[in-house]
């Protein structure tokens, strides 16, 4: 079984309310780290996207499991590329790495200076041609920050991933997409698009309500939360794989 632990909205903020919230996570995931692949983490790492934050990130921010991270609205991508990643550019924070016979496509979907999301025309071939050069028989989890669906939160509806066609259109392309996985909604969800799960990470940080849950947009008492995605199936060809979704929630 191919395990992969997935967390998101950490936004590091300065305080020991947030900070104690993101280290219980990481504890919680590297104390099973035996039993699982990798973990991911898709953006929002910090609030506001200032130097300090991302200062505060690169001291807390670590791991033992392969790590693969990439941007949210939240994060500003010359800071993020500067402390995270060691290397001076405002490039997209997109990466593609073979872990253990899985293909990690994890796209950065932010836009500068805006709460929506969108993945350019420049990523989306760029995440093409990384599955091309893969192979076909190889399983790919696709990886950003926005849904590109609507997940019946009327705000985060708001600013959503827009121009999804496009990424749909990719799975027709590439049939060996096992599924999607996302944040920004801070909320565990899951639904499907373009014909394959897509699993939504609750928020590290904080936890939204739902319409009828309250009329504040934050749900105060929600603990942090996190992902496991299995990989299931993958020894027995493209027709048997199957990804599944738990939830956990995180004492602190």
């Amino acid at each position: 079984m191919f395990v992969v632990a997935h967390i998101s909205d950490l936004h590091f903020n300065g305080t020991r309310y947030n900070r104690s919230r993101i280290e219980a996570t990481l504890d919680y995931i590297h104390a099973r780290a035996k039993g699982i692949n990798a973990l991911l983490v898709t953006g929002d790492i910090t609030d506001e996207g200032s130097e300090a934050e991302y200062r505060e990130a690169y001291g807390t921010l670590y791991s033992p499991l392969p790590m693969l991270i990439t941007a949210g609205n939240h994060d500003h991508r010359a800071h993020f590329n500067a402390a995270l990643l060691g290397m001076e550019s405002s490039a997209p924070v997109n990466r593609a790495e073979l872990i253990d016979g899985v293909l990690f496509v994890v796209c950065d979907s932010s836009i500068p200076g805006r709460n929506d999301g969108h993945l350019s025309d420049e990523t989306l071939r760029w995440m093409s041609e990384q599955i091309t050069h893969a192979g076909p028989t190889v399983p790919v989890l696709v990886a950003f920050h926005h849904p590109p669906v609507t997940l019946g939160m009327y705000f985060m509806d708001s600013i959503r991933q827009t121009g999804e066609e496009r990424l749909a259109a990719l799975v027709t392309e590439h049939p060996n997409i096992v599924g999607f996985v996302c944040g920004h909604a801070h909320t565990p969800a899951v639904t499907t698009f373009a014909g394959r799960p897509l699993a939504i990470a609750p928020g590290v940080a904080s936890t939204l309500n739902l319409p009828f849950e309250g009329t504040e947009i934050i749900n105060r008492g929600q603990p942090p939360g996190l992902a496991f995605h299995f990989l299931h199936g993958l020894d027995d060809g493209r027709d048997a794989w199957r990804m599944i979704t738990h939830y956990r929630a995180v004492m602190f």
